[in-house]
C-alpha cells in the first residue's frame, strides 16, 4: 500500500536532493574545475526557460495589452541575472555567502512568520508573509553571513553584517516581485520540477535583485 508524503516531508526530501546538488558543485570546485559558476548558470537558464514556458502556457493572460510590456522586462531581468552568475560564479566563496544568507533568510521568514504571525507585509501580492517574517528574515540572514566570516576566517568582520542585512531584504523583494508577476499572470506556481516549493524561478526568485546588485558592487 502506498502512503503519500507530507508536503512537509515533501519539502525536506526536495532541500536534501538540492544540497546534495550544491556539495556535488562544490566538491567539483575543490578538483579544480568551475562547478559553483556551472551550477549557476545552468539554474540561471532553467529559470529563464521556465519562465518562457510560463508564458507560452498562458499566454492568454501574460500577452494581454497590460502584461506584457512587463513580462518582456521581467524576462530581460532574468537574462541579466544570468549574466550576473556568470561573472559572480568566478568567485565561489561570494556565491556561497549569496546562498547562505538567502536560505537562511528565506527559512527564517517562513518559520517565525509562521510562530509569530501579526500583520500582513502584501496580502494582495503574497497573503503568508508577515512583517514580522521579514525582520526575523533579515536577522537570520545576518546571523548566517557573520557565521559565514567566523567559520572561514575565525574573525568577527562587520561589514558582512551589512551585506547580510542587504542580500537578506533583496531577496525578501526578489521573493514578492515573483509574487507580483504571478498574480498578474493569474498562476500559484511559475512550476511543478522541485517537489513542495514549485517551480525554479519559485524556489531562486531570491536572486532577482542580489546577483546583479553583487556583480554591480564587484565591477
Amino acid at each position: 500500500m502506498k502512503t503519500k508524503l507530507s508536503n512537509g516531508a515533501t519539502r525536506l526530501l526536495a532541500a536534501g536532493g538540492m544540497t546534495l546538488i550544491a556539495l556535488g558543485a562544490a566538491l567539483a570546485q575543490h578538483y579544480g574545475l568551475p562547478g559553483v559558476r556551472w551550477l549557476g548558470c545552468a539554474i540561471a537558464v532553467m529559470m529563464i526557460v521556465e519562465f518562457i514556458m510560463v508564458m507560452y502556457r498562458h499566454r492568454d493572460t501574460a500577452l494581454t495589452h497590460q502584461n506584457t510590456p512587463i513580462c518582456v522586462a521581467f524576462l530581460g531581468w532574468l537574462v541579466l541575472v544570468l549574466v550576473a552568475i556568470s561573472h559572480v560564479g568566478n568567485r565561489p566563496w561570494i556565491v556561497l555567502l549569496m546562498l547562505m544568507t538567502i536560505v537562511a533568510a528565506d527559512s527564517g521568514a517562513w518559520l517565525f512568520g509562521k510562530l509569530i504571525g501579526g500583520d500582513k507585509m502584501w496580502e494582495r501580492l503574497s497573503s503568508g508573509k508577515t512583517w514580522s517574517g521579514q525582520i526575523a528574515g533579515i536577522i537570520c540572514g545576518t546571523f548566517a553571513s557573520v557565521l559565514y566570516g567566523l567559520l572561514g576566517t575565525d574573525t568577527f568582520m562587520p561589514q558582512l553584517m551589512w551585506i547580510g542585512i542587504s542580500v537578506a531584504l533583496l531577496s525578501q523583494y526578489g521573493d514578492l516581485t515573483a509574487s507580483w508577476i504571478k498574480r498578474r499572470i493569474g498562476i500559484k506556481d511559475f512550476g511543478r520540477i522541485i517537489p513542495g516549493h514549485g517551480g525554479i524561478l519559485d524556489r531562486f526568485d531570491g536572486w532577482i535583485y542580489v546577483l546583479p546588485l553583487i556583480w554591480l558592487v564587484m565591477l
